[in-house]
């Protein structure tokens, strides 16, 4: 790679500024903030074990929901960092402002090993405007070394990921970030064929780069999801109260006769699982095989894909040697419409193929099914996983120090 990774630094003895993406789901338990997923945090203990083994004083910046710029208190990161002393199994200094006097006169006492954690920086408005003054008061926090290992918050030009630069000798990829960028960029450059992409979600708009960029080198791609409903009723199939983006029709004819163009398979479902309404315990119904003829009838919906789909897709899944997964095929939170999810994690995990997991409610899938063990590589990163995926420079890697 073309940056700096974290073993070209000497960091001992030096107080290494390192961003982390701290943002990890939470919940309310008898009046204590609790996490429930510590899938990032964990996935940068590889970094911070690095940093403390060869005597770093680690000095640890984040994020943690939307503070809007200001001190909220159900936005500390006060709990995670109670919940990080039980990762490292050592104690966690927290500093309750990442700038100022009290954060300079904690970071002033460390010795090699010790690890801070400053509070939000999201507190500070100066972060998402990628202020320079902010930037530089966070740099001061260190001697000059810096360390992304944030990928999930790359594709944001904050000051905690790219500004900070700026004012820092040298900035280096995390191991967190090094592996995402590894199977993301580089493994995805020349993936080996058959190279299949499932790509599902809600909405055709929000992934139109992600498709044509995929098209210049997948041989197959599987659309699914609520987005697959665009692409159905723009080929004359009506999807009764389905969801579907009207104002995309023409885009989702354009996309196909672009797969036509680039000698790509674009498959989409042939049957779907639909329901009256969006809730458990809801009536259902299997559509049968979709067709102009045969279609959705109004106060209908489709939540899932249907047994034949299933068996579809499970053949393609079978026969690749590269697999890309981005977006469910159904709203699988609710178990009635989740065996189409289920069948493509279970697939994916009895392939031999390169399997990666692109961020998302796809990762949250393979855990609830609990085979993320047998995949390839799952991203920490939903946004930044997918501009990445379409070819865009991401900030916070852009900003790094090249090698």
């Amino acid at each position: 790679m073309s940056k700096l990774g974290l073993r070209d630094l000497e960091v001992r003895g030096r107080r290494v500024l390192v961003r982390v993406d701290f943002n990890v789901p939470t919940e309310e338990r008898e009046g204590a903030i609790c996490i429930t997923d510590d899938t990032r945090m964990r996935e940068s203990l590889p970094t911070i074990k690095y940093l403390r083994d060869h005597g770093a004083k680690t000095i640890l910046m984040a994020h943690f929901g939307r503070p809007k710029g200001k001190p909220v208190e159900k936005y500390s990161l006060r709990p995670v960092g109670v919940a990080l002393h039980d990762l490292i199994g050592h104690p966690v200094v927290f500093s309750h402002d990442c700038i100022g006097a009290d954060a300079e006169k904690i970071v002033s006492h460390m010795q090699d090993g010790d690890v801070v954690l400053l509070e939000n920086v999201r507190f500070h408005a100066g972060e998402e405007a990628n202020d320079p003054v902010f930037a530089e008061e966070l740099a001061k926090l260190g001697d000059g070394v810096y360390v992304n290992d944030a990928f999930g918050a790359a594709h944001r030009a904050h000051a905690s990921i790219a500004g900070i630069t700026k004012f820092i000798r040298q900035s280096a990829m995390g191991f967190l970030m090094e592996k995402e960028l590894k199977y993301l960029q580089e493994e995805l450059a020349h993936p080996a064929a058959p190279f299949l992409v499932v790509l599902g979600g809600g909405k055709v708009s929000d992934k139109i780069g992600v498709i044509k960029a995929l098209m210049e080198k997948a041989d197959t791609i599987l659309i699914c999801g609520a987005m697959a409903n665009t692409f159905l009723e723009a080929e004359g199939i009506h999807m009764g109260s389905s969801r579907v983006e009207r104002d995309k029709l023409g885009l989702a004819r354009e996309l196909v006769e672009l797969a036509k163009q680039k000698n790509v398979r674009l498959l989409l479902p042939i049957d779907v699982l639909g329901a009256e309404e969006i809730k458990p315990g809801a009536a259902t119904r299997h559509s049968g095989r979709i067709s102009p003829d045969y279609n959705i009838p109004d106060g209908w919906q489709a939540v899932d894909i249907g047994p034949l789909t299933i068996a579809l897709f499970r053949s393609e899944i079978a026969r690749a040697k590269t697999i890309l997964w981005n977006g469910p095929p159904g709203i699988f939170e609710i178990q009635e419409f989740s065996a189409g999810t289920e069948a493509i994690a279970e697939a994916l995990a009895e392939s031999n193929a390169t399997t990666i997991i692109g961020g998302g409610d796809s990762v949250t899938a393979v855990k609830q099914a609990g085979l993320a063990d047998k995949m390839t590589f799952i991203s920490t990163g939903g946004g930044a996983s997918l501009e990445l995926i379409e070819g865009k420079e991401l900030p916070g890697v852009a900003a790094l120090t090249e090698r």
